[in-house]
């Protein structure tokens, strides 16, 4: 949770692939704001007071783009809108700039008006003045003038650090952030100060709703961000009981990256006449992403790609997406054995674990992040330069949401997806949705048994890509379809196991039968040294281990069902 005026260092604003470079000096300002109002619309054309102008040139904005050129004026005007625009298209401040103009004309018209003169005195003398003090006092109840819902504490705090840079020239604008995983008792100090914009996530803003610390009754706007994801996540009723303790008299806007039936089903009774905004999504084919994919046989042969790819001397940063939360935990720990700097993000970890996590990641102490989808939405890291789907995401306009963490701003960017042959009806999907077939690639070394598709609909395989020689996941002398030997004696694992093990070490992951599916003996077909504990290990509190020595100690209350991140 945050409270600022100024921009939080945990966040670098760019929603999102604004077009926006580094902002021009003092000197070259002028000219470029000319040569702005002959190509085409400025942000002050848009009807944007002088000081969110100026805040926007100092943030390094230069022009608006095709959706905040739509979206802006109507919201001043004060309709309700629905937009549907694509992830990197600067929906963010699309919403939020009306907003602060709205503030900033009410400042101005509370400013213009004369102030009432203060009583001279108080009867009663100084027990009475003290008595009138104590009635006078506040309660600690929030009222704030916008609400911005938000369906994951990320992307909550990326708005919260958007508003604040926004309106910083405003002379009172405070933002609040309510969210899951942070002290009640610091939540209700910072609502204490009614803050007149809040952004949060609906569980706990429900809390703090029940509560009576916040009361929504003179909310004058509501923001849906990312309406479509809150739906998937099952916030339909949530939603509805804060629309209900909100005032009919409000303005909606809801924004979100597709406009199918289920945001249909919620519309006609949030909106009033809204103005619907749709941004195409455009996909080229020379974009600065390269997208490809890569056929595995099975978990193992995954794996081991994996880490040959990871190896790749191109590679800054990297983040890799489960399906699972449990999946993230437990392949962050696989390659941290492997010698990588790596960290696991996903739901059930406390919002002080996520942060670390995130300022970790900033600062290059991990190289590789595993994260879920709902925890990686607004990550937005210049040294990320590749992308690999290790599970393909169940939406396919997820897809555009995972690649999108690379090639930001302009740079270029790598995507790989590994795909069982299993998931054709899922890259399919996918294929459909972004308009363009993934090329195949195979790596020599690395080919899988059985031939990839020869024509999936989009076309055929690419080239034979890669270094060859088929490194296996860790190091050591391990035979074909192993990890490599580890000293120690026993823990002896099965066909695909670890191998051979320190004693007390983890256990290994017992012998598969028939690869990609169902394992034969579960989890922990290898042995175990005394008191030790069969299967994946013991889960990681934080990051993985690094060549350092790691950043946090191993849980003790054993993995998690495997389920979808919340």
């Amino acid at each position: 949770m945050t409270s600022s005026n100024t921009q939080s260092p945990l966040d670098a604003i760019a929603d999102q692939a604004l077009g926006l470079s580094a902002a021009a000096s003092a000197s070259t300002e002028a000219p470029a704001q000319a040569a702005e109002t002959l190509e085409g619309p400025t942000f002050a054309s848009l009807g944007l007071s002088p000081e969110i102008v100026s805040a926007l040139i100092a943030a390094g904005y230069k022009a608006p783009t095709p959706v905040q050129e739509r979206a802006i004026p109507a919201a001043i005007a004060g309709r309700d809108l629905l937009v549907s625009s694509p992830t990197g298209s600067g929906k963010t401040a699309a919403f939020m700039l009306p907003a602060i103009e709205r503030f900033a004309q009410l400042q101005k018209t509370q400013a213009a008006q004369p102030r009432e003169p203060r009583p001279n005195g108080t009867p009663g003398g100084a027990q009475g003045q003290q008595g009138d003090r104590r009635q006078r006092r506040p309660q600690p109840v929030a009222r704030p003038g916008l609400l911005v819902l938000t369906p994951t504490r990320e992307l909550a705090m990326q708005v919260t650090t958007a508003a604040s840079t926004y309106g910083k020239h405003l002379r009172r604008l405070r933002t609040v952030s309510i969210l899951g995983g942070v002290a009640y008792g610091q939540q209700l100090m910072l609502l204490a100060k009614n803050p007149e914009i809040l952004v949060a996530t609906p569980g706990r803003l429900l809390d703090h709703l029940e509560r009576g610390r916040i009361d929504l009754s003179e909310l004058k706007m509501l923001v849906l961000d990312e309406a479509d994801r809150m739906l998937d996540m099952g916030f339909i009723d949530d939603i509805d009981t804060i629309v209900a303790a909100t005032p009919e008299s409000r303005q909606t806007m809801l924004f979100s990256a597709t406009l199918d039936g289920k945001i249909a089903s919620i519309t006609g009774r949030l909106l009033k006449d809204p103005e619907r905004i749709e941004i195409v999504r455009k996909v080229e084919a020379n974009s600065n992403i390269a997208q490809t994919v890569h056929y595995v046989d099975d978990r193992d042969h995954k794996d081991r790609l994996l880490d040959h790819l990871l190896r790749d001397a191109s590679l800054d940063q990297a983040v890799v997406f489960t399906a699972t939360k449990m999946d993230a935990d437990q392949l962050a720990g696989k390659l941290a054995d492997a010698g990588f700097e790596t960290a696991a993000l996903h739901g059930d970890l406390p919002q002080g674990a996520r942060n670390r996590t995130i300022r970790a990641l900033r600062e290059r102490r991990v190289r590789v992040l595993v994260a879920t989808d709902v925890a990686a939405r607004g990550i937005d890291i210049p040294g990320i330069t590749h992308v690999f789907n290790y599970d393909l995401p169940k939406f396919a306009e997820d897809y555009v949401h995972r690649i999108g963490r690379t090639g930001r701003a302009g740079r270029s960017g790598v995507a790989v997806s590994l795909v069982h042959h299993a998931e054709q009806g899922a890259l399919k999907r996918i294929e459909r949705f972004v308009r363009s077939p993934l090329p195949v690639n195979v790596v020599e070394g690395f080919e899988p048994r059985k031939a990839p598709p020869a024509n999936r609909g989009f076309g055929g395989r690419g080239r034979p890509g890669g270094n060859g020689g088929g490194r296996r996941f860790g190091s050591g002398n391990g035979k074909p379809g192993g990890y490599g030997a580890r000293g120690g004696n026993g823990g002896n694992g099965g066909g695909n196991s670890w191998g051979n093990k320190p004693e007390g070490s983890r256990g290994g992951y017992g012998a598969r039968e028939g690869g990609y599916g169902s394992r034969e003996g579960g989890l922990g077909g290898g042995s175990r040294g005394e008191g030790g504990r069969g299967g994946y290990g013991q889960q990681r509190e934080g990051y993985g281990r690094s060549r350092d020595g790691g950043y946090g100690a191993r849980r003790t209350d054993g993995p998690r069902g495997a389920r979808r991140d919340s």
